[in-house]
């Protein structure tokens, strides 16, 4: 069977590497490939997958436009209006969206504590995702700092939809305090100025989506609980994993080829 990572740009993703080990842990004779598609692109692709390909995973920019083309939407990837996965059954497709049910893992793998409030930085799809996540975990207030208010509006409107109807606030990136007990940054390392840092890390948990480069200048400053990347994309992969398998998700032999993949490249 065949499964892969579609997203531009790919070539930096980790997934073939965390599914493969998974397959080789579990004694699978499954392929897991990188294909680069470009926005746009995504229905011409699927209409050349034949009865051999089980799953895709997505990346950007494909999150929003998948859950759009699929038969069968899931409720969470309905909730985010993004999809990361698409399971292919024919003749229809099933799309979810595992970075909701990853992001709930990564955090409560590292902090046990309550979440009542928490500040993301950015506004796209990864930020909806890990919104609705921290919604799942207790968060009431949902606060986003972003450069352009009016580019968060899908997101703000995501995260409303959750059923505890959270309160979501936007604010000024470059001016805004960050508030509650925990951080998530979607946004890219160069975007993360001193002064956005210094506001950021005096959260008791700080959750860096990013796993390259690492580590980001967040990521370096924290000074309590950190939450890295690879963390959230061991544990949306195993989610993945189980989908596109039906058998348990292998996740320490996952980890393990992520770790050692990435100290690879590092040097």
């Amino acid at each position: 069977m065949r499964c892969a990572v579609l997203g531009d740009p790919i070539a930096h993703s980790l997934s073939p590497v965390l599914h493969d080990a998974g397959y080789a842990a579990r004694g699978l004779d499954w392929t897991y490939e990188a294909h680069r598609v470009a926005e746009g692109g995504l229905p011409g692709f699927l209409a050349t997958l034949d009865d051999s390909w089980r799953g895709l995973s997505l990346t950007m920019p494909l999150k929003r436009e998948a859950a759009g083309l699929a038969t069968v939407v899931s409720d969470r990837a309905r909730l985010a209006g993004a999809a990361n996965t698409l399971i292919l059954r024919r003749p229809g497709m099933l799309a979810d969206n595992t970075d909701i049910p990853g992001a709930v893992a990564a955090i409560r793998e590292r902090y046990d504590g309550q979440v009542t409030a928490a500040t993301i930085l950015g506004g796209g799809a990864t930020a909806t995702s890990t919104a609705l996540a921290l919604c799942d975990l207790g968060a009431t207030t949902v606060r986003l700092l972003v450069r352009s208010p009016e580019r968060a509006a899908e997101t703000v409107t995501a995260v409303r939809r959750h059923p505890s109807a959270p309160q979501v606030l936007v604010g000024q990136l470059a001016t805004d305090p960050v508030e509650g007990e925990v951080v998530v940054s979607t946004i890219p390392a160069e975007a993360q100025t001193d002064d956005l840092v210094a506001r950021a890390t005096q959260a008791p948990v700080v959750f860096e989506v990013l796993y390259h480069p690492w580590p980001t200048p967040l990521a370096a400053a924290a000074t309590g609980v950190l939450v890295g990347g690879l963390d959230l994309l061991v544990h949306q992969a195993a989610v993945q994993f189980e989908m596109f398998t039906g058998e348990e998700a292998p996740l320490p032999a996952m980890r393990a080829a992520g770790e050692a993949e990435l100290a690879r490249r590092s040097r």
